[in-house]
């Protein structure tokens, strides 16, 4: 005999029990879809707040591609609030009428880039060390990296200034950070003999041990390479103990570039030291490149006067002859930096710099701008914080 019997179902109450069990399969279903619809569209509501910060070695984003757009945001810090910023580029303090160049964003054609923010900066960087090495083209973006960093950090912070030459540091003591400018205009030694300069082409030895041990190097070279006459800044080149009054100034360029090359590749550990190279900054000396078939073409004759930057995506002008051959050199290495491309971004800019309002020119200089305007340098604030916002991405995003 059963103790336990079996339950028995008539036909009509097992109909009801399925109908009830697939109804509460149907609301559940329906609930969880809907649950899960929300989300998402909360998810998409919360995604596009902001702008989407894309990494800058990814592909999909061409970081150095892209155009200028006017931003009342603009400028990152002003320049009577920054500790240091040399004569030759402080253009408000020496008499520049306009603000508008200020107020220029860089916007790459295919992503957004983070806004700079200094107290991440030093954060992100407390206890180590930053150097920018080469001309006075590092000089200025070291500056302003300086300038950017220093509007973030709190009222009181403690820093040291250490000018120099050819190595200049600058500390922000309560973070541990030192940014540095090492002066080398070609990279390579340049020794003297019997009171001429001589530029060793095959010799990195003297300038490279002060690179060691740092944690962000950032190199530039380029404009020196081919300055002649009283700008030239050397007697003689040594090429395989050879003395040479001259040579082709691209052939120079490429030899200690690979010098210093072979230096990287043999001293430097990437995961330890980040490493960057700096394209080559564009001049505008040459009107003809922006003001071709204009009626101003027949008056402007440097970049005095210009107050808004050009558009368009092909590059104006020649494009630099040194940039071709960094490429190959870098591109022959075993252990390449990251290329900081600010070649075409800057050359849009033939209003951004200092012009005659400079405290290196004298008031006659001044008065005659078709001779003295500085259409090389950058005023600060200026152009460099863009090439400072893109390392800042670079470096940390």
């Amino acid at each position: 005999m059963n103790l336990i019997s079996s339950p028995k179902f008539s036909s009509s109450s097992t109909k009801s029990f399925s109908f009830r069990f697939l109804l509460c399969l149907f609301l559940l279903n329906f609930f969880c879809v809907l649950s899960f619809a929300s989300l998402r569209s909360h998810q998409y509501q919360q995604n596009h707040k902001k702008p989407i910060m894309i990494l800058a070695n990814l592909t999909s984003c061409s970081l150095f591609m892209g155009s200028w757009v006017y931003d009342e945001t603009y400028p990152l810090y002003q320049s009577s609030s920054c500790p240091i910023i040399d004569s030759q580029f402080n253009c408000q303090m020496y008499g520049r009428p306009d603000t508008d160049y200020l107020k220029y964003r860089w916007k790459p054609t295919n992503c957004e880039i983070p806004r700079f923010n200094g107290l991440d900066f030093l954060l992100r960087m407390r206890g180590k060390t930053i150097m920018y090495v080469g001309d006075s083209l590092g000089r200025n973006q070291w500056q302003s990296l300086i300038c950017m960093i220093s509007a973030a950090v709190p009222r009181g912070a403690q820093t040291q200034y250490i000018t120099g030459d050819p190595l200049s540091t600058y500390k922000f003591l309560d973070y541990g950070v030192s940014v540095s400018f090492y002066r080398t205009p070609y990279l390579v030694d340049i020794d003297s003999v019997q009171g001429k300069r001589i530029l060793k082409l095959d010799d990195i030895t003297k300038n490279s041990n002060a690179w060691r041990g740092v944690d962000v190097l950032s190199f530039n070279t380029g404009h020196w390479w081919t300055h002649k006459g009283a700008l030239q800044g050397w007697d003689y080149m040594d090429l395989g103990g050879k003395l040479y009054q001259d040579m082709d100034r691209l052939v120079a360029l490429e030899r200690g570039l690979r010098t210093w090359a072979r230096w990287i590749d043999a001293n430097i550990d990437k995961s330890r030291t980040k490493l960057f190279f700096q394209g080559i900054s564009p001049t505008h000396y040459n009107p003809s490149d922006w003001t071709t078939g204009t009626s101003t073409a027949s008056s402007a004759r440097t970049c005095y006067g210009e107050t808004v930057p050009m558009t368009g995506t092909a590059y104006p002008g020649t494009f630099p002859d040194q940039m071709g051959v960094l490429n190959e050199v870098i591109r022959d290495m075993n252990n390449p930096p990251f290329i900081l491309d600010i070649t075409f971004l800057s050359a849009m800019r033939k209003d951004a710099h200092p012009s005659i309002y400079s405290g290196a020119l004298t008031s006659e200089q001044k008065a005659n701008p078709d001779h003295s305007a500085d259409c090389s340098h950058w005023c600060l604030a200026g152009l460099p914080d863009t090439w400072n916002q893109l390392f800042y991405t670079a470096l940390f995003f």
